[in-house]
């Protein structure tokens, strides 16, 4: 059984647009749309009520909700299978059990106006830092229509993972699938306390930290197959800028989390942190097992 593409819906445009990119990815992959709304309404309302009374009027905003983003992904990919539930429960809860039997979560990026809009919402970001699946959550363009594939290039974040991780898998295929390059990137800084004022040993330190970086690279990148185009590239700076900056024109950049078992709060280093509150287009968090 294929596992679907889950997206969760509240009816903004954020989300609306997250529904248009998660049908393209669908069609792209060959894969289910699920569409998810949840909701506390039934807490609030009171079982009673709403058994009273017929459907409450939070439950029938719930169900035009996903009625009105299954019509919207019909239109758009009209040959995705697509399924929809409405959960009364807490959104974070319910979108973290989905991710057990998901390929994928896609989000959108909610804040709360102004400014808050080019941050990421706590769902989303709840959600990123927790779930066992890949979370993608579009970011780069805060009106309502998905602007995907547009550049042609997949980014990978490299960071200290093992060989052949899952960021490494899933960025690969992402690639694959899109028939676009991937271009793996390896950030690399010069500790201040190994620099020196003496022209002649300035350089040794550096080169010595970029060969690390190189064979990291090396080392992440061994088992990719030959069929993507692979582009490598280890630049000097924080690596939180570096991935900013090449998300400029990037159709989807891939960074990995850690999921310790022992720890159960969230778990986002400061590179994906970052680039999920800024990046220019949309971030696809991979988990993976410490």
């Amino acid at each position: 059984m294929e596992l679907p593409l889950v997206v969760g819906v509240d009816g903004s445009e954020p989300s609306l647009r997250a529904v248009d990119w998660a049908a393209d990815e669908a069609a792209l992959r060959g894969v289910p749309l699920r569409l998810v709304h949840a909701s506390l309404w039934e807490r609030y309302e009171g079982a009673a009520l709403s058994a009273g009374l017929g459907r409450s009027s939070e439950q029938v905003l719930a169900d035009n909700i996903v009625e009105a983003a299954a019509k919207r992904a019909h239109r758009r990919e009209a040959d995705v299978k697509i399924s929809t539930e409405v959960l009364p429960e807490e959104p974070v809860t319910a979108l973290l059990r989905e991710g057990h039997t998901a390929f994928a979560l896609v989000l959108g990026s909610r804040g709360r106006g102004g400014i808050a809009e080019m941050l990421l919402g706590s769902v989303s970001l709840a959600v990123a830092a927790r779930a066992t699946c890949p979370v993608i959550v579009l970011r780069g363009s805060h009106d309502n229509q998905a602007k995907s594939e547009v550049r042609g290039r997949v980014v990978l974040g490299i960071g200290e993972e093992p060989e052949n991780s899952a960021a490494v898998r899933f960025a690969v295929q992402e690639a694959a699938e899109r028939r676009v390059p991937l271009e793996a990137v390896r950030a690399w800084r010069c500790p201040g306390h190994q620099t020196t004022d003496y022209p002649l040993m300035a350089g040794e330190p550096a080169r010595l930290h970029e060969e690390r970086a190189v064979a990291t690279m090396d080392a992440a990148l061994r088992d990719a197959p030959d069929g993507v185009e692979l582009h490598r590239r280890t630049v000097e700076g924080l690596a939180r800028k570096v991935l900013l900056d090449a998300s400029a024109d990037a159709d989807l950049l891939v960074v990995g989390a850690l999921r310790r078992h022992e720890y159960f709060g969230l778990q986002l280093g400061r590179v994906a942190h970052a680039v999920l509150h800024h990046s220019a287009c949309p971030v696809a968090v991979v988990p993976q097992r410490a």
